[in-house]
Formats: C-alpha cells, sequence, structure tokens
C-alpha cells in the first residue's frame, strides 16, 4: 500500500496547483449576484450547484478519472493524446484526436490570458473597502493591476525556483484564512448547510428555467483552473495533489457557504468576500487585502508557468517551430523562460484590463475556454477508457463529460459579452499550429530527401573517389531514413566530405521524461550515426551528449530553407520560420562551428 505524501509537498502542491481555484473565491459569487437576485432560494441553488461542480468536474474528472489514466505519472492534453493514438486504428481518428488536442492547448492558453487580469483586478478592486478609498476610480485601481502584471511578468525571467518554496505557506495561510472567515459567517447563518442538498440545485433549475442555464456560465468560475490539477501532476505527483485539494476543497467551500451566509443577512452586498471580512476583522482588512493579492499573485504565476510547460511540449513534438527557451534552474528541468511567449501574455493581459475595465466585465469572458478545454479531456478520457476496456470508468467519464459540455454550451451565450476574446487569443496559436505542421510536412515533401539505401549508395562512391577534409563533421536528420536534401547537396555536389562524418538525428519519444543515445559507428567508412531520444519535456544538452560519446567535431553543418510561394498560407508559414530561433540557437550549438546550407524550395 502506498504511503501518504509528506506534509511538505502537500504544501508545495497547494501552493502550485491550486491558485486559480483557491482565488474563484474573490469573484465567482460577487458575478453570479450581479445577474441574479439574492434571493433565499437563489442563494441556496446557487451554492448546491457550486458544490456538486466542485465534487464532479474537478474530484471526480481528474483527481480519479484523469490521474488514473497516466501511466508515466504526467498529466496534460498532449500526455492524454500519447495515451490514445496508439489505442486508435483509424487515420481519420487520429487526426481529429490530434486536431482535438491542438484545439485543447490554444483554448488553455486562451484561458491563461484571462486568468491574471481578472484575478489581480479582482483584488485590487478589494481597495475599496478600505475607509478614504471608497470613492477611488476605477482607472486608478486599473493602472495598480497593470503595475503588478508587470512586476509578475517581468519576475519571469529570473525563474521561480528561488520562490516557490514560499509559495505553498502563503496559499494554506490564504487557505486557512478563507476557511476561518467562512466558518465565523456561518455560525450566524448555519441553515446555509442544508444548500449541500442537491434538492436545491434541482429546484434552481426548476424555479429559474433559462436564467438558470444561463446563470450556469458564472457559475463555473468556481472551477476554473481544475485543468492544472492534471497538467501540473507531473511536476508534484498525484498523491501529493490529492490529498492537497481536500484541504483545498473544505477551504474554499467553506467560503463559499460563508459568504452566502453573509448574503442571507445582508442582500445588498456587491462583493461578498471582501464585504464579509470587513465586517468580521475590520482591523486585519488591510493585511488581508495584501495576502489576497499575494494569492491572485501566486495563481497567475502558476498559470504563466504552466503555459510555459504546454508550449515546450508543443515545441518538443514539432506542432510549434522551435522557440528561444531559458533553462532558469539548474536542479528542475521544468524551470523554463520562454521570452516570447513571455511578454506576448504580457500584453494580451494588457489589452484585456484595458478593454473590459471591471471584473465582472471580465467574468463575461471567462469560462468559454475553461469549459472548452474541459470538454476535451473528457472526450478523451471517453476513447481511452472505452478502447482499454473500461466501460465502468468509461461510463462515469460520459456522465461528467456531459456536464462539461452542457457548462460549455451555457458560456457560448457570453460569446458577444467578451466569451469571444478568449477564442479570439486561443485563435492564434491554433492558426499557427495548424500553418507550422502542415507546412513542414510540404515543404519536407518539397525538398525531396533521399532514401537511407540511396544516400549509402551516394557516399559508398564519393567517400571512395575524393579526398577528405581533415577531422569530424556533424550533420543534423530526423533519422537515417530519409536524409535530408542538403546533407547530399554539401557531400555530392559540393564535394564536402570530412574523414569522419556523423549525422545526428534528435527524436521525441511519447514518454515525459528520458533520455537514451547510441553512437552506431562505421555504418560506411568516415560514416557515423548517433541517435538521441528524449522525453517531450526533457530539457536536454545537445552538445554534452556529444562530448560523452567521444565526437570533437571541427564544424557542424544544418540545413536552411529559402521558401519562394505566392500562396499566401506559405507565406505566413514563411515568415514563422524566419522569425523563430534557428536550429543553432535553439540547441545552443557553438556558433563559430556552424555553418547552414540554405535551399530554394518553390510552395
Amino acid at each position: 500500500m502506498q504511503s501518504p505524501p509528506n506534509i511538505a509537498s502537500i504544501i508545495k502542491a497547494a501552493g502550485l496547483v491550486f491558485g486559480d481555484i483557491g482565488t474563484s473565491p474573490i469573484y465567482t459569487l460577487a458575478v453570479i449576484f450581479l445577474f441574479l437576485p439574492a434571493t433565499l432560494e437563489n442563494i441556496m441553488g446557487t451554492i448546491s450547484i457550486i458544490f456538486w461542480t466542485l465534487i464532479v468536474m474537478v474530484s471526480v474528472q481528474y483527481t480519479i478519472l484523469a490521474m488514473k489514466l497516466s501511466k508515466t505519472g504526467e498529466g496534460g492534453t498532449l500526455v492524454l493524446k500519447g495515451i490514445l493514438m496508439p489505442l486508435l486504428k483509424h487515420p481519420r481518428a487520429t487526426s481529429i484526436f490530434t486536431l482535438l488536442a491542438i484545439l485543447g492547448i490554444s483554448l488553455m492558453i486562451g484561458e491563461c490570458v484571462i486568468t491574471p487580469a481578472i484575478s489581480i483586478l479582482s483584488a485590487v478592486e478589494g481597495f475599496r473597502q478600505i475607509p478614504g478609498l471608497d470613492d477611488i476610480g476605477q482607472g486608478w485601481l486599473i493602472l495598480v493591476a497593470i503595475l503588478i502584471a508587470f512586476g509578475l511578468f517581468y519576475f519571469q525571467k529570473h525563474g521561480t525556483e528561488k520562490v516557490s518554496k514560499a509559495f505553498g505557506p502563503v496559499m494554506v495561510v490564504w487557505f486557512s484564512v478563507l476557511f476561518l472567515t467562512g466558518f465565523f459567517s456561518l455560525i450566524l447563518s448555519p441553515e446555509i448547510i442544508l444548500a449541500l442538498n442537491p434538492y436545491y440545485a434541482a429546484k434552481f433549475f426548476i424555479d429559474n428555467g433559462m436564467s438558470a442555464f444561463f446563470a450556469m456560465s458564472l457559475i463555473v468560475l468556481c472551477a476554473t483552473g481544475s485543468e492544472a490539477l492534471f497538467a501540473d501532476m507531473g511536476h508534484l505527483g498525484c498523491e501529493p495533489i490529492r490529498y492537497a485539494w481536500v484541504l483545498v476543497f473544505c477551504a474554499v467551500l467553506m467560503s463559499y457557504l460563508g459568504q452566502a451566509a453573509f448574503l442571507l443577512r445582508h442582500t445588498d452586498v456587491i462583493n461578498p468576500l471582501f464585504e464579509m471580512v470587513f465586517a468580521e476583522v475590520e482591523l486585519l482588512y488591510i493585511p488581508f487585502l495584501i495576502l489576497t493579492i499575494s494569492a491572485t499573485v501566486i495563481a497567475s504565476q502558476a498559470v504563466i508557468s504552466g503555459i510555459f510547460s504546454i508550449i515546450y511540449q508543443a515545441i518538443s513534438t514539432h506542432l510549434l517551430p522551435m522557440l528561444h527557451i531559458d533553462y532558469t534552474s539548474d536542479e528542475l528541468r521544468t524551470q523554463i523562460y520562454i521570452n516570447t511567449v513571455n511578454w506576448f501574455l504580457f500584453i494580451a493581459v494588457i489589452l484585456v484590463l484595458l478593454m473590459f475595465q471591471y471584473s465582472e466585465n471580465l467574468a463575461n469572458a471567462y469560462g468559454l475556454a475553461v469549459t472548452g478545454t474541459m470538454s476535451i479531456t473528457g472526450t478523451f478520457m471517453i476513447a481511452i477508457f472505452f478502447l482499454e476496456h473500461k466501460y465502468f470508468h468509461g461510463l462515469i467519464a460520459i456522465g461528467v463529460t456531459a456536464l462539461d459540455i452542457t457548462y460549455f454550451l451555457s458560456t457560448i451565450s457570453k460569446f458577444s459579452h467578451g466569451g469571444y476574446l478568449s477564442l479570439l487569443i486561443a485563435a492564434v496559436p491554433f492558426s499557427i499550429i495548424l500553418i507550422y505542421i502542415h507546412g513542414q510536412r510540404t515543404l519536407y515533401r518539397a525538398m525531396h530527401p533521399l532514401t537511407g539505401d540511396q544516400f549509402l549508395r551516394k557516399y559508398r562512391r564519393a567517400y571512395s573517389d575524393r579526398r577528405h577534409l581533415k577531422g569530424t563533421a556533424i550533420f543534423f536528420a530526423r533519422s537515417m531514413d530519409f536524409v535530408p536534401a542538403y546533407i547530399s547537396r554539401t557531400m555530392f555536389n559540393n564535394e564536402i566530405i570530412y574523414e569522419q562524418n556523423v549525422i545526428v538525428s534528435v527524436g521525441i519519444t511519447e514518454n515525459p521524461y528520458g533520455l537514451d543515445y547510441k553512437l552506431e559507428e562505421d555504418i560506411e567508412s568516415g560514416l557515423s550515426h548517433l541517435s538521441i531520444w528524449y522525453g517531450y519535456m526533457q530539457v536536454i544538452d545537445l552538445m554534452h551528449i556529444i562530448r560523452d560519446v567521444k565526437i570533437e567535431e571541427k564544424t557542424i553543418f544544418y540545413g536552411m530553407e529559402e521558401i519562394v510561394t505566392r500562396n499566401i498560407i506559405w507565406q505566413i508559414f514563411y515568415v514563422i520560420k524566419r522569425l523563430c530561433p534557428s536550429f543553432v540557437q535553439y540547441y545552443r550549438l557553438p556558433p563559430h562551428k556552424v555553418h547552414g546550407v540554405v535551399t530554394r524550395v518553390e510552395m
């Protein structure tokens, strides 16, 4: 029997995984009761739905079903894709689920632009509870939010390793405060506990009809960030996350119950959490506000780090072009920084803040991408469970996914009120990925690579007939099955053959981590092949591997393409390739030894 995780790992999970869910009590009930009147029936019904949403969509879907699927201890959309692909027998099904995985990645990026904006702005709006600041202009609050966001994104380049140890304790304090403030309010109106009965959820739908359906688009805010439970499993392990979720669940549920109890006593409340805390402990309100802002910054930090990991997975699996990646830790391979992505997110967050101005407006933009991602995760789970003949789990997954899709349909109603924004943001990576994938395939065919046998026959003749340059040359090819045209042009057309020629193949496995490499010497006279395989989340030092197999290169060749086309799609593809770092920069090859061989290609 597996022993329970230690306290330190549970605290770390509470800080690094549950920031988004843990800060949702700041704004969820506030925006719901801007839409609904704060009647007894609506309050009881809303709390009932929140309780069962957290049970089904978070506890069942992620901590039970999704975590059960991973065979490597890793999580995320691309992990589910890696599990499912070998089980599919039809090419069309493979294409459909690949497209769904790409859509899931894109939606998460769209979601993660709005998360820092709504979290930070909703916390900053708590300044209005401070006496003397109740009339502060929204423009000043937006400015404060922008400054906090700038500090957050500026800090990313330094890495999160040094402060990550503080994240957990701060969030533990935050969850403790949520629990205690909610509990004190609950004592004054204990009847709110009855709302946990699903009867009140059913009555809410019966009484409100379509209004209840539209309210779901706001109620789902309580479950935002639940995808992080699965996506971050590889960093922390499933057991610490499961144990931490029990504590987080109790804290956020108690906060919702306490806020609802406060609403029963004060129906004219605008922001239940801030007004409840101010009424309970006025003298400690400013420290509470500072804690709230700290919690939202930590929540945003976790989201940004998650996006870096997702982008790295997409680069490693050739869904996205190479981007320059900085590794901010010598010990933690998951601590990475992608400058282009970081500042793209920052600019997007600022634009979102300026466009929507108020947290309740941002709430209308939030949820569409979240529920879309959950629905895609549910679809993957159903397919995997049934293809692995786990029918009981598959039936449960169907029920959970049906709820995901229902929430997704309800959030479509917010499309014209701001929901379009997350889809608009998601459309950028989605389009880039599709153009890049199809562009690479078309470019590969246009380059006319030689088969392995054709190349070896030509090499054998050329090596025996010509003089050789002294030293060792390195070339790069995906495999020896198809050798790119730039190698044959260099060796056979330009007659550049060294005494020792090494073709290096770098491949990505379906496992998140792991590194394996093998040098096959003397395939032909003076020709060797170094094959390197590593996990899609593994950070590698390519030159260290080359040195480890005793290769001392004199020069390094790599292929470059100059694309000539009138097709607008391929022109965009060419721009993408030109804007992204080269193979040399990505793998940090020594620039004084590198020679790029340009091939002109018509597409």
